[in-house]
């Protein structure tokens, strides 16, 4: 019997991203960490969300609802990216004072202003228009790639910040905001890497036969592929990271358990 399965390797990597995320959410919900970081675990929901609405409705829909689906979801997922660095940021200075936070911040904003000003093109902003669906579109587009950079390099710059300091202001190297940042961390160094790595080879090279064409075509895909296997191997971290304890903690929920049993034995000896 001959057996004739047509995976690729796009097929295989949507999968495994899928079902990583499914078990990272079974266990942001079922070890109660989803109560303690809300907005990373709705960022985790949008990004299974987007993967399942291209799958789902690539190829079924007209292009242009397609596209607004996928811009619109694209402008959420930018939002919800900052919130997010702003829990991570509370959740691992929360000892920092507002020196600290001021510097700190302003340090970052004006790195990530830099880096989002010189790298890419912008638009001539005088021939941006909204006077059509296309046109608001393309905007869309304009602000979710260009915000999406901007999360990518703060998103490197907490990271460092986390594991530089995080210690001396309770985000140890065994917490959960320290592992989750690593990841995001590792994931934005992915996806700007293979980004411009794709922006260098399109600057420099001019296919002028099918067969150079298929090539540049080739090596994006790679690119893309390759961003995706880190995402996958980001994911595996969390899942293991977050499915441990913090340490200390299972010796916290002992003490506040035995305070809570020695409570009423105390209040019948005073009596």
């Amino acid at each position: 019997m001959h057996f004739n399965f047509h995976f690729t390797a796009v097929s295989v990597l949507w999968t495994l991203t899928f079902a990583s995320l499914l078990v990272l959410l079974v266990v942001l919900t079922g070890r109660d960490r989803a109560r303690r970081f809300p907005w990373f675990t709705t960022a985790i929901v949008l990004v299974a969300l987007r993967l399942l609405t291209n799958r789902l409705l690539h190829d079924k829909l007209p292009p242009l609802t397609m596209g607004a689906v996928a811009i619109t979801l694209a402008d959420i997922s930018v939002l919800v990216g900052l919130i997010v660095l702003v829990e991570m940021a509370r959740h691992a200075f929360k000892k920092a004072g507002a020196r600290a936070w001021a510097g700190w911040g302003l340090g970052l904003l004006a790195l990530a202003g830099a880096v989002l000003w010189k790298w890419g093109p912008w638009p001539q902003w005088k021939t941006v228009a909204f006077d059509t669906l296309i046109a608001k579109l393309q905007f869309m587009q304009l602000v979710a790639v260009k915000m999406g950079l901007l999360i990518d390099v703060l998103t490197v710059g907490l990271g460092f910040l986390v594991v530089a300091f995080g210690r001396r202001y309770g985000a140890g190297w065994h917490s959960h905001v320290q592992r989750i940042m690593i990841g995001l961390s590792t994931a934005s160094l992915s996806q700007m890497g293979a980004q411009g790595i794709w922006e260098i080879i399109a600057r420099h090279t001019v296919p002028h036969t099918r067969a150079e064409y298929d090539h540049v075509i080739g090596l994006q895909e790679k690119l893309l592929n390759s961003n995706s296997v880190v995402y996958v191997i980001v994911l595996v971290w969390w899942i293991a990271c977050l499915w441990m304890d913090e340490p200390g903690a299972a010796s916290t929920s002992v003490e506040e358990s035995a305070s809570t049993e020695a409570l009423p034995a105390n209040e019948t000896g005073d009596a």
